[in-house]
């Protein structure tokens, strides 16, 4: 009834592969490929995904080599911005197809540095996307379409390839929280924070896995030092009042949840949880209309807070 908060999102990461021309320019196929690509990139940035995809898929058709996996790298980034899942993991994977291609290897190693195409210019730099990260960006994939087995494998590869990816670390361990591996999960942001302090998601999450085994100081610890790095985000001061709410501490967390309200006056989550409070302080008054401000926000809650309104209000 107290409501938890959700866990923190996946980080996907972009790899832009080129210096943008924005133009399409006639002349050699591959040349053409590259413009494709960013224009398609340009479109992207404008919000125009279908026109990013289209010109992607062009730049597919009309390039090979490093440009080629590039492309394919962004329409998989191009269609996670939709929500297509199958079609972002098909599009990574080919893009590791050609990454791992032992064939490719010298061309992808020698256009990590040099100019494709000939083009002489610093519009023709093309850089192949580390592999680590086209599989972090497919585990995420991956993880967004009900594949946590898949997902993990992958971020579990990406960090076989490099063990200092703090990234990878967290994604795998919103995985692995996912299908309750409570330790595991905890391993994994612990890492993530040793190798980047900053990532404030982490901390978040690591303190909603501890709030989950019943340790409350070190969720506690966890949401204050994510607030020391992020003081103006609602969901952990929401978070921080759920752990304050079990340890029983009523004004720390009717405090928690007011910050929240004060941040994010659309928190429905928030007015219930502080109208429950408002409730057992004999606080009617602030508690009924809290109440109608959460369900009015979000009515499916109504049902949620049904008994305990119903017990309360057949009290003297």
């Amino acid at each position: 009834m107290r409501g938890q908060p959700d866990m923190k999102r996946l980080v996907f990461i972009t790899f832009i592969g080129l210096i943008a021309a924005v133009s399409v320019t006639p002349g050699q196929t591959l040349r053409q490929g590259q413009g494709y690509n960013d224009r398609g990139l340009l479109r992207q940035s404008q919000g125009d995904v279908d026109g990013a995809i289209e010109d992607f898929t062009r730049a597919i058709e009309q390039s090979s080599g490093t440009l080629q996996l590039v492309a394919y790298n962004n329409r998989a980034n191009a269609r996670v911005s939709k929500s297509d899942w199958d079609g972002a993991i098909a599009d990574y994977t080919r893009s590791l197809d050609l990454l791992l291609d032992k064939d490719r290897d010298a061309v992808v190693n020698k256009k990590r540095s040099n100019s494709d195409g000939g083009s002489g210019g610093a519009a023709g730099i093309i850089m192949a996307p580390p592999v680590e990260l086209t599989y972090n960006n497919r585990g995420n994939a991956r993880r967004e379409k009900g594949d946590i087995a898949g997902a993990i494998a992958d971020y579990s590869e990406a960090l076989a390839r490099n063990p200092r990816y703090a990234d990878a670390y967290y994604n795998r361990g919103l995985a692995l929280q996912s299908k309750d591996d409570r330790d595991g999960a905890i391993r994994d942001y612990s890492t993530a924070l040793q190798l980047a302090p900053h990532l404030t998601d982490a901390y978040v999450n690591r303190g909603q896995v501890k709030q989950s085994k019943g340790d409350l100081e070190g969720a506690m610890a966890d949401y204050n030092a994510a607030l020391q790095l992020k003081s103006d985000d609602a969901d952990i001061y929401f978070a921080r009042g759920t752990a304050r709410q079990a340890k029983q501490d009523l004004d720390g967390a009717l405090a928690d949840y007011s910050k929240a309200i004060e941040l994010d006056a659309n928190e429905a989550q928030a007015y219930a949880n502080r109208a429950v409070i408002e409730t057992l302080q004999n606080k009617k008054r602030a508690a009924d209309e809290d109440f109608a401000r959460a369900f009015k926000l979000n009515p499916g809650l109504k049902a949620t807070y049904k008994e305990f309104l119903e017990t309360r209000r057949s009290r003297p």
